[in-house]
């Protein structure tokens, strides 16, 4: 075989490969589309229940059609402290079994029916070029990119199948089978794997090889050894992910690769010791001349993708009771850094990690319930502050100044995180949430500003020698305990997205705007009557009409739920 020839093989194998991982890109983009809010559910179930959580892994991965988006999602809610290392265990175990579906699509490409599967990136790209509906669009897309799958895998297949005893077949063959060494063919599976960052990348060249006849490290258990080390190398994904996070976050990206590790060192001793493993187990379920979908000689791929099952099947179940020794191996080999786990409280929107991007859905779900606490934070700002003023005390304006500095870095943090979700493959509903949370989060800003100007009237209070009558004051607490009512209210309807409080809401704001009106005018009467000093006006008057301005924020809150109506 010519050097040029040589080079022309190379070249459609990657062409192959880069095709077919384009296709495994458009699928999880869309497939995650089309599913954003189940991911949220699924997640929000996870519980203690270790078996809910192998479920929910193995769905997730099917969803996503990669182990390693799982596992990447897993390590940044571990980050975000969504999830906790037990659940994070359960889930990863789950992502190996969801990823073995794509060993068996591969696997039964080699047969007659794989024209079919061809045809459908066509029939995919006319359905998203001709309809106007946008989960239909997203559904054209997972038809296409099946079809580019597909593509991928018959160029590959395309640039290897030479005769049988032809030249070619002959060179091929003699460069694949010179590797026999077992840990040799293991460390190439870890590399290509770590290297493509795809262990379905590296299942389909070893499948499609297999399909051809092309016998790696002169065959027998040989395969077997570069899917062992393809379950290794794809942890390489998660740990990289997890670099500069929390300890928790790390943890959880090396209990996946220590799960992994485990389980070859398990196989690796069966098959070492076991040589004729598959031609004894795996040729026993699936001979090597059966005929699959009118194509005969198929056996040797789905002898591939069956190993493949077993070796993260039987993981699973021997190591699923012992999900607490691998998160204490984990606590153990990363500690916390000294003080760490005495430190303060992390700054609002800290945790927004961008890992979650993979899955927008999830994402600004997180997103979504850090903004109530955002909510939650303006408001204690603005109850210090009023607290502030009925007790004259001008030293809690540092304090509120302090929390404003909070709110604006974390408006900064919110927004930009927004902006990146904003570029991010979203549906139309979600496109809508990250419009009304920019609001969302401008009302809480102002929220914040309105306290500092309570802790400015509360100097004039002071240093002026202003005296309130009882009555007002009195009526001031009242208005202020319907803002209370009003806040607990908006909240609920936020986070909860319940549409049936929005009456209450409304209700409670017509209450404080009639409060606002008649604090005014009984100030004025008291004034015309002399019993209220004419320099309190100038406090009393703006005081209440901030007030009133922080309730007119607070129900923009409330009623943003009807701008991402049933987004998340």
């Amino acid at each position: 075989m010519n050097a040029w020839a040589i080079v022309k093989i190379i070249m459609q194998i990657l062409g192959g490969i880069g095709t077919f991982l384009v296709g495994m890109r458009i699928l999880s983009e869309n497939m995650t589309k089309i599913a954003h809010g189940k991911l949220q559910k699924m997640l929000n179930k996870t519980a203690k229940s270790r078996f809910a959580g192998v479920g929910i892994g193995t769905a997730m991965t099917i969803l996503g059609q990669s182990s390693a988006f799982t596992t990447v999602m897993v390590v940044g809610l571990v980050n975000a402290g969504i999830m906790t290392l037990f659940q994070a265990t359960a889930i990863i175990m789950g992502a190996n079994i969801g990823t073995t579906l794509n060993a068996w699509v591969i696997a039964l490409a080699g047969s007659d029916i794989t024209v079919f599967f061809l045809a459908l990136a066509a029939v995919g790209v006319f359905l998203t070029m001709f309809s106007k509906n946008e989960r239909t669009k997203s559904i054209g897309n997972v038809i296409a990119a099946f079809g580019l799958i597909f593509v991928g895998l018959k160029l590959m297949s395309g640039a290897l199948s030479f005769e049988s005893g032809s030249e070619e077949f002959n060179a091929v063959q003699g460069i694949l089978s010179a590797v026999k060494d077992p840990f040799l063919l293991l460390l190439i599976g870890i590399a290509i794997t770590a290297l493509v960052q795809s262990s379905t990348a590296v299942n389909a060249i070893i499948i499609t090889m297999a399909s051809l006849g092309v016998m790696i490290g002169g065959g027998g258990n040989a395969p077997l050894y570069i899917i062992i080390g393809s379950n290794i190398g794809t942890c390489v994904t998660a740990l990289i992910s997890s670099l500069g996070a929390a300890p928790n976050a790390k943890r959880a990206a090396l209990i996946h690769f220590l799960f992994n590790f485990f389980g070859a060192i398990l196989f690796m001793v069966i098959l070492v010791c076991w040589r004729g493993f598959n031609d004894t187990v795996l040729a026993a379920i699936f001979p090597s001349d059966i005929t699959v979908f009118g194509k005969t000689g198929l056996g040797r791929t789905l002898q591939i993708a069956t190993f493949h099952t077993l070796f993260n099947v039987i993981n699973t179940l021997l190591f699923l009771p012992f999900i607490k020794g691998f998160v204490w191996i984990a606590e153990h080999l990363v500690r916390e850094k000294k003080g760490e786990e005495e430190a303060a409280e992390p700054p609002l929107f800290s945790d927004l990690d961008e890992r979650l991007l993979r899955s927008p859905s999830v994402a600004l779900g997180h997103l979504y319930q850090e903004t109530g606490k955002a909510f939650t934070f303006a408001m204690n700002t603005m109850n210090a502050a009023f607290e502030a003023f009925l007790a004259k005390d001008v030293s809690v304006k540092a304090e509120v100044d302090r929390k404003n500095a909070v709110l604006a870095e974390m408006n900064r943090t919110a927004v930009s995180y927004l902006v990146k979700l904003s570029s991010s493959s979203l549906v139309m509903e979600e496109e809508r949430t990250v419009s009304s949370l920019h609001y969302v989060l401008n009302d809480i800003m102002r929220i914040g500003e309105l306290a500092d100007n309570i802790t400015k009237y509360t100097e004039h209070y002071v240093s002026d020698g202003l005296i309130f009558s009882e009555d007002f004051l009195d009526m001031l607490q009242g208005m202020y305990d319907r803002l209370k009512r009003l806040y607990v209210v908006s909240l609920a309807t936020f986070l909860f997205r319940d549409f049936s409080k929005l009456k209450e809401v409304d209700a409670l704001e017509d209450e404080i705007d009639r409060a606002r009106r008649n604090l005014i005018a009984t100030h004025i009467e008291r004034l015309n009557e002399g019993k209220c000093q004419p320099q309190n006006s100038n406090v009393s008057i703006n005081l209440v009409g901030n007030l009133e301005r922080a309730a007119d924020h607070i129900t923009f809150i409330a009623h943003s739920i009807e701008q991402n109506h049933q987004t998340l």
